[in-house]
Formats: C-alpha cells, sequence, structure tokens
C-alpha cells in the first residue's frame, strides 16, 4: 500500500534497527479516515475468503479491526485481553504471548463465549515483528476449534522473521507494508 509507505517515510520514526514509531497516524493519535482506507484494502486482500469475525489484542490492533470490519460485513471484532480482568468470570482461551515493544510476557486471553467451532476468524494486528501475537492469536482460535482465515498486518518487520515463520506454519499472511530493513533510522520496504 504505497499511501502507507509513504506516511511510515514522511511521519513515522525509525528507532534504532528494530523499531517504528507510528503514533501519529496508527497506534497513539489514529487517522480515522487513513484507517479506514487500511480497512478497505484488507477486504480487497482477502477477497472472497469468508470471515465471521475479526480477532486482534488490545490496544492498538482495535481500531485497525473495527475499520476492517466495516468491509466485511460489520462482522464482531474480538480482542484478546493482555490480562483477565475479574469481570471475565466464565472459561476462557489462554495463550502466552511475549510483546516486541513492552519485552513483557502476557497471557492474552478471550472469553470462550466470543469464539465458536467452525467459525473462520481473520487476525487483524498493526506490527509484526517475530509473530509473537499472531501464534498467540493462532493458538486461541485453534482451542476454539476455529480456523484462521488469514492474518492483516499493517506494518510488517519482515526481517524479524515473524512473517516467514508464519507462512511457513501454513498461514495466509498479507501485510500492508513489509519492511527489509531498518538503518540509521532509515526504513526500507520490500519489493
Amino acid at each position: 500500500m504505497d499511501k502507507l509507505k509513504q506516511r511510515i517515510l514522511n511521519e513515522g520514526v525509525a528507532i534504532g534497527s528494530d523499531r517504528i514509531n507510528v503514533d501519529g497516524f496508527i497506534n497513539h493519535r489514529i487517522d480515522t479516515a487513513f484507517m479506514d482506507e487500511i480497512g478497505q484494502e484488507f477486504a480487497r486482500r482477502f477477497e472472497g475468503v469468508r470471515v465471521d469475525k475479526i480477532l486482534t489484542v488490545e490496544a492498538s490492533g482495535i481500531g485497525i479491526a473495527v475499520a476492517a470490519a466495516r468491509y466485511f460485513g460489520f462482522v464482531p471484532v474480538v480482542f484478546a485481553k493482555k490480562a483477565k480482568p475479574n469481570t471475565m468470570t466464565g472459561d476462557v482461551y489462554q495463550a502466552p504471548c511475549m510483546s516486541f515493544t513492552k519485552q513483557t510476557l502476557n497471557e492474552i486471553t478471550v472469553a470462550k463465549k466470543h469464539i465458536s467451532k467452525g467459525e473462520r476468524i481473520l487476525i487483524i494486528d498493526d506490527f509484526l515483528a517475530h509473530g509473537e501475537a499472531s501464534k498467540a492469536l493462532c493458538s486461541i482460535v485453534e482451542q476454539a476449534g476455529a480456523q484462521v482465515a488469514g492474518i492483516g498486518i499493517v506494518i510488517s518487520k519482515d526481517f524479524q522473521g515473524g512473517k516467514a515463520a508464519l507462512e511457513e506454519a501454513g498461514y495466509r499472511v498479507e501485510t500492508l507494508a513489509s519492511v527489509k530493513s531498518m538503518d540509521n533510522g532509515r526504513v526500507t520496504f520490500c519489493e
């Protein structure tokens, strides 16, 4: 998605050789019109794929997933919680998830009542680094007896191996901007 790449280059900030700050339009301050375009692009990429629900992780993935849901017939969006709240009293699915940006291990949690056996679940998230969040979400989908319809990622740092690992595991991964490398504050995209 060329417009996304331009925004990353113009407004994003490369931090070191492995992090990109895009908090001005994706995950702190959300450009809602642009988020709508991102949602539409995911629908184009997954055209013809049956999607019953969209699954993401709190918090940055929620806005993206809601924007995409519109283009999949307003399917429900379910988000995994990074900490199980005391209001979640029923049975749950859980999977360990290492946060790349926060360097913390979370046990992400989804109430069992929100994902049903046989459903086709599209996973949507803002970033893909080592693939830990996506792997944990896939685990939750599979624990439910549902099927991963695909994985949609806004920005994939391909040099960190997550996308390749997910594809090797048999998942369809669509990334809107794939980063080949980051060097001295310069982002280079894959062809």
